[in-house]
């Protein structure tokens, strides 16, 4: 650990992200938490995190002020900006959400402060669009008042052992001075270390291509299933003998969500565009990887007709709608793909999740999960997304959610035992 830097942390947005930044700095000092949506302070202030990122003891270990009023901004003189950067219907980038952060930030500023963004943006945002709205609600200006630098998150929902202070940070600010003491307060509290990026451009662009790089490679992964199925071959067949070269790069095919990896390429494809370059390659991974929800769908009502099951007025079981395994966060979750073309088709519908908040699926997807005691009978399960509960039960638990134990499984992230099939059974794996 470094010396003291002798600042006074505040961290606005307690998400996915915010929250753990926020533990790390009050295991230490004494930081404010600051977020707009009152029944998240409420639920933290309980000592719990619905997100499941921090443990209940080490929520209440921590010395935070949970806060929704903006003035207990002016406690501090460090703010990380933590709130998230969707996309919009059109796949454009929705910068409202740090915006309005910044409004919030803007008119608590003080002389001598500085901003740091943790949100994911487009290479140049943080000085052309954060700074002139946090000049105008602070009547300071940037660069000579208050300050502001950049520090991709690189939180991973789900992941205990890549955790906030175990990940090397990447961090900039808009001058030598600044920087330093921008490296010195992460460097405070996380132990890999930290990167300093040449500029805060750097750092914004370093960010957005870390995950278009995983994209592109998942896309490739997605184009080869679609290939191999058209010639006959089974796909994870086909990766587990050319995985055994020593370079070969283990990627696997699957649904794209979430709040990284299914939107930070259009951040960077938007700010392309701006710049007068089209790109290709980026954008056609995306297209791939949007599209694989309706593939798969798609794939589940041609094994229903070639199994003489009903289509329309059929019954369909997705298990799992959640972004990823174990984890609540719906974000960006492409299970939905799958549920909207199966309902095109005609069929009925019905979905469960033992991780994913009720609540939160009705009000975001006007989806109603089902209590695994209430499913009916159906004709076809769709296991989306491969939680703990899921794999524990195995075949059994799947079978068991088929009307008289026979029909169509469909097994995306190829989690289920070939050499086991029961029968009756007709297995599909992406």
């Amino acid at each position: 650990m470094s010396s003291p830097h002798h600042r006074k942390i505040s961290v606005v947005g307690l998400g996915y992200v915010g929250l753990p930044v926020a533990v790390a700095f009050g295991k230490h000092q004494r930081t404010i938490g600051f977020d707009i949506n009152a029944r998240r302070i409420a639920e933290l202030k309980d000592g719990h995190d619905s997100t499941l990122e921090v443990e209940d003891i080490d929520l209440r270990a921590t010395n935070i002020h949970f806060t929704a009023e903006p003035a207990d901004l002016k406690l501090a003189d460090f703010h990380i900006v933590a709130v998230p950067t969707p996309i919009d219907n059109a796949k454009r980038p929705d910068m409202t959400p740090v915006i309005r952060a910044s409004e919030t930030v803007g008119k608590q500023l003080k002389n001598g402060d500085i901003v740091v963004y943790e949100s994911t943006v487009y290479p140049g945002a943080t000085e052309e669009d954060c700074v002139p709205v946090l000049e105008r609600c602070s009547g300071l200006k940037c660069g000579v008042d208050f300050f502001v630098g950049y520090s991709p998150e690189r939180i991973n929902p789900g992941d205990k052992e890549h955790t906030f202070t175990k990940i090397t940070k990447v961090v900039s600010g808009q001058t030598p001075a600044v920087l330093d003491v921008v490296a010195r307060v992460y460097e405070s509290v996380v132990t890999a270390g930290v990167h300093r990026a040449a500029t805060i451009k750097v750092a914004e662009a370093a960010k957005v291509i870390e995950n278009t790089q995983r994209d592109l490679n998942i896309a490739l992964m997605n184009e080869l299933a679609l290939i191999f199925q058209r010639l006959g071959i089974d796909t994870r067949d086909v990766l587990a003998a050319a995985g055994t070269k020593w370079n070969f790069l283990k990627f696997d095919p699957g649904l794209v969500g979430g709040h990284c990896i299914g939107v930070d390429p259009y951040y960077l494809t938007h700010r392309a565009q701006i710049a007068g370059y089209i790109p290709e390659v980026i954008l056609a991974g995306r297209s791939i990887n949007d599209n694989m929800g309706r593939y798969v769908a798609q794939q589940t009502v041609k094994h229903m007709i070639q199994s003489k099951l009903p289509v329309n007025g059929g019954v369909v079981t997705v298990l799992g709608l959640t972004f990823k395994e174990d984890v609540p966060d719906l974000r960006n979750t492409r299970v939905t793909d799958i549920i909207n073309e199966l309902k095109d088709y005609g069929v009925e519908v019905q979905v469960h999740d033992p991780c994913a908040h009720s609540v939160e699926a009705h009000e975001e997807y006007g989806i109603s999960l089902i209590d695994a005691d209430a499913l009916k009978p159906a004709h076809a399960v769709v296991l989306a997304v491969p939680h703990k509960q899921y794999l524990e039960a195995g075949w059994n638990g799947v079978v068991k959610r088929l009307k008289g134990g026979a029909g169509v499984v469909i097994d995306v992230k190829a989690k289920l035992d070939r050499a086991t099939l029961p029968a009756g059974i007709v297995h599909w794996r992406l």
